[in-house]
């Protein structure tokens, strides 16, 4: 005799399903399943990516999406064969760590081989960490290729980056030196350190023309320096021989021709009937600031001398325009008693001295 199944109860029915799922269940056995994720946005930055030296390195990476790391679960890199240095020179303190730009803790560590691993991190999804590795530690490889550095953490994520190891890259260029020195006569009344011009001179005249007793003349000339050396440049001036005449003849350099070489105020010669270098005198000032701070203040002379005198310097590179850097001014003045000896030739030859220093 057969049953009618259609008599069969909703309980009964499901009492059945059950049984019949414990069944399969019991024959293929209950399991879970774990996804495994990449890191993303993962980078590796050197400080250094030529050949054999010693750089640092900067790892950035993102923790995926469903994924956490916690301070208990280890972060593992791997450097590729070629990088030396990682077992035998990185320790714990050479290792720092962020988490989205705010400092973490390193646990555990150690450095084995090619890999670098430690704990104590702790980052959630979305979340950048950065393991930076100081310099002077890790040698890169002795041949230029791209490397492939692996990035793995407990929790089962995964990253890969390269870098890439290369010969530096010379660059060189040349540029031609510069150096333009100019004279340039300067008119009456023109300003000079304080005093004024009473006359005019040429690029390669200073004509002081008749002098008369107890009266002061100044002449100035312009000088210009253009040049690209590096440290500058230095401009003296010297004279020949005394400011002389045919028969033997001088006026003397000032004061009273004791060449007065630190900067003092004009002093007019003293006319001492009995001293001839007390009858007639000249000297110059320099407008330079330059110099103006250490030695020639406003209307401050020195001697002009067979000595060369420093009159104008900057240290560096000067646009041959620029007050006090391309540009000053020398002023000479003279000065004369009622006993200066009378001549109507009465010369000497400057020689400016431009030196620059590349």
């Amino acid at each position: 005799m057969f049953a009618n199944p259609t008599n069969v109860g909703i309980s009964q029915r499901v009492v059945a399903t059950l049984v019949a799922c414990a069944v399969v269940l019991s024959s293929i056995g209950m399991y879970a399943t774990a996804q495994a994720a990449n890191l993303t946005e993962i980078s590796n930055t050197l400080s250094d990516s030529n050949l054999s030296v010693a750089s640092s390195h900067t790892i950035a990476f993102t923790i995926p999406t469903g994924s956490t790391l916690v301070g208990t679960q280890d972060v593992a890199i791997t450097f590729p064969s070629g990088f030396t240095g990682i077992a035998a020179n990185v320790v714990s303190g050479d290792v720092t760590v962020t988490v989205d730009g705010t400092p973490d803790a390193v646990g555990t560590f150690s450095a084995v081989g090619q890999v670098i691993t430690f704990d104590g991190v702790a980052a959630t999804a979305g979340q950048e960490v950065i393991v930076a590795i100081a310099d002077g530690n890790i040698t890169n490889p002795g041949t230029a290729g791209s490397y492939e550095f692996v990035v793995t953490t407990e929790a089962a994520d995964t990253g890969r980056t390269r870098v890439a190891i290369i010969d530096d890259v010379l660059v060189t260029a040349i540029v031609n030196t510069t150096f333009d020195f100019t004279i340039t006569g300067l008119a009456t009344s023109t300003a000079v350190n304080g005093t004024s011009t009473t006359g005019s001179t040429s690029p390669t005249a200073i004509p002081f023309g008749t002098l008369v007793a107890n009266q002061i003349k100044t002449l100035a000339q312009r000088l210009n320096v253009s040049t690209n050396a590096r440290n500058g440049f230095v401009v003296t001036v010297e004279q020949d021989s005394d400011l002389q005449s045919a028969t033997g003849a001088v006026i003397d350099s000032f004061t009273n021709g004791t060449y007065v070489n630190t900067p003092v105020s004009w002093a007019a010669p003293t006319n001492n009937v009995n001293l001839e270098n007390t009858w007639g005198h000249w000297g110059l000032t320099s407008a330079d600031a330059d110099l103006n701070g250490d030695e020639f203040g406003s209307a401050l002379f020195v001697a002009a001398s067979t000595t060369p005198r420093e009159v104008f310097s900057h240290d560096g590179p000067s646009d041959g325009t620029t007050a006090n850097i391309g540009e000053t001014q020398v002023g000479y003045q003279i000065q004369i008693t009622p006993l200066q000896e009378a001549a109507d030739d009465y010369n000497t030859t400057l020689t400016y001295i431009a030196t620059p220093t590349f």
